[in-house]
């Protein structure tokens, strides 16, 4: 799903005045294959540096292409410690948990 740029600087805008959303920033590790747990742990390890992962886990993002876009604005922060390899473990990562979503959002509905 495509969104426009003024929902997405908003939605941006209000996670950084906020903190972090209502959500958790458990997953479970058990339930991931050694992979998924290797990109987990990389995503884990640079997107906690900055943030709580409750921050991309809770946002609702599930357009891979925003993803990159989204990953890349914050590899470029000095801080993040992401560097352009990183990009791949942390987006197979996010590709997977924002499919899970998907899958339990059509389950709810």
């Amino acid at each position: 799903m495509t969104r426009p740029r003024w929902m997405v600087g908003i939605g941006f805008a209000l996670c950084v005045s906020c903190g972090p959303m209502h959500g958790s920033d458990e997953v479970d590790t058990a339930k991931l294959s050694p992979d998924l747990r290797a990109d987990y742990a990389v995503f884990a390890q640079r997107c906690s540096k900055c943030h709580s992962l409750a921050r991309p886990l809770t946002s609702g993002i599930d357009d891979d292409e925003y993803w990159k876009r989204y990953v890349e604005r914050m590899r470029r922060q000095p801080a993040s410690g992401i560097s352009p390899d990183d990009e791949v473990p942390i987006l197979r990562f996010l590709h997977y948990f924002s499919e899970e979503q998907r899958k339990k959002k059509g389950e709810r509905l």
